[in-house]
């Protein structure tokens, strides 16, 4: 990513950046608690640096079910939140002026790397707080834990529980959001001058290449392994099942047309549908290679009752006339080239 960010997404950068103030003068995140003796509810809010709401009230409650008494020297965090703010309002402050799109990806990686983390480490406390109690509390209900919900609701005796981010983390939520939106914005931008710088080249090029390939195409015409099963036999419109046989024509426009059986393939051929001149290729499956492509005039071929063609040529092709030799054995049958074998099946 070398090219750079545009004036407006380097101002929405900037601003999502300075918009992480926010936390040093709002909560973050909220803990609420309701119960039918708390019906407008207790809440405890969480900043960067410290605690605030009924956090007595609340202190008081968990005394009963042997949780600790929550203060702020619980959370070493508070000590280096503060200066972690600073460094990604820092950071974001030199992609807005460096305009480097990769800074901005460096420090959107970063944002959500910092984001986890504090997560899992706020999942941890809220796991030891709620599992770790006093064996000699008033109130003990065995096998119960008190883990407050890292986010969402949660039903704790009779207490219902709900942990979300404060008016601070949802600032701090939007800036990220407004930040991954500019480097998204970004790359559709260029993306789309990708497109148009592609299909803006010179008059000329586009039919060069046009052609170019149409002559490389023209001049490497080849056959297509058969399909078994998928394929169907142009003469017959029979599946075509068996690897042993079959055969194809290929075009000098490279069109093929997929045969079962040689017998089907030279009827084709006898039809008139393809001017001998358009024909590039005439190629049989070599009866003991599965899709392995022999050129007829290099071909020999075995006609012999014992070989059962799905058509009834009973004609198989192999790539060396001692090969073709020894399938015959001692059976009956003629080895045949293919004019030959053409003029006899056609």
């Amino acid at each position: 990513m070398k090219q750079k960010l545009s004036v407006a997404s380097r101002i929405l950068v900037a601003f999502a950046s300075g918009a992480l103030i926010a936390v040093f003068f709002l909560p973050a995140w909220r803990i609420d608690l309701f119960a039918p003796q708390y019906p407008e509810g207790l809440t405890m809010n969480i900043w960067i640096n410290g605690l605030s709401g009924e956090v007595d009230v609340i202190n008081g409650l968990n005394h009963y079910i042997g949780m600790k008494h929550i203060t702020v020297d619980m959370f070493p965090e508070f000590k280096f939140l503060p200066y972690t703010v600073g460094f990604f309002m820092l950071l974001g402050m030199i992609v807005a002026v460096t305009g480097r799109t990769k800074f901005l990806l460096y420090y959107l990686i970063l944002s959500a790397v910092g984001g986890a983390a504090a997560m899992i480490d706020f999942y941890k406390w809220e796991y030891d707080y709620g599992h770790n109690l006093d064996p000699t509390a008033p109130i003990q209900v065995p096998g119960m834990s008190f883990q407050p919900p890292l986010i969402g609701h949660k039903r704790i005796l009779n207490f219902d529980a709900y942990s979300f981010p404060d008016v601070g983390g949802w600032i701090v939520i939007a800036a990220g959001a407004l930040s991954f939106a500019v480097l998204f914005s970004e790359w559709w931008h260029h993306r789309k001058i990708q497109k148009k710088t592609k299909i803006k080249m010179p008059a000329m090029t586009a039919p060069l290449l046009l052609f170019a390939s149409f002559l490389v195409i023209s001049c490497n015409p080849k056959p297509e392994p058969f399909k078994y099963g998928k394929d169907n036999c142009d003469f017959c419109k029979m599946a075509i099942v068996d690897p042993k046989f079959g055969g194809e024509v290929v075009t000098k426009k490279s069109k093929v047309y997929k045969f079962d059986d040689v017998v089907c393939m030279a009827r084709f051929l006898n039809s008139g549908s393809l001017n001998e001149g358009d024909i590039a290729k005439k190629v049989v499956i070599n009866f003991e290679k599965e899709n392995d492509f022999l050129d007829v005039d290099k071909a020999f071929f075995l006609v012999s009752p014992a070989i059962k063609s799905p058509m009834g040529s009973n004609a198989a092709a192999f790539a060396t006339k001692e090969a073709a030799i020894k399938t015959k054995g001692s059976q009956e049958g003629e080895l045949l080239l293919w004019d030959d074998l053409y003029q006899k099946i056609k």
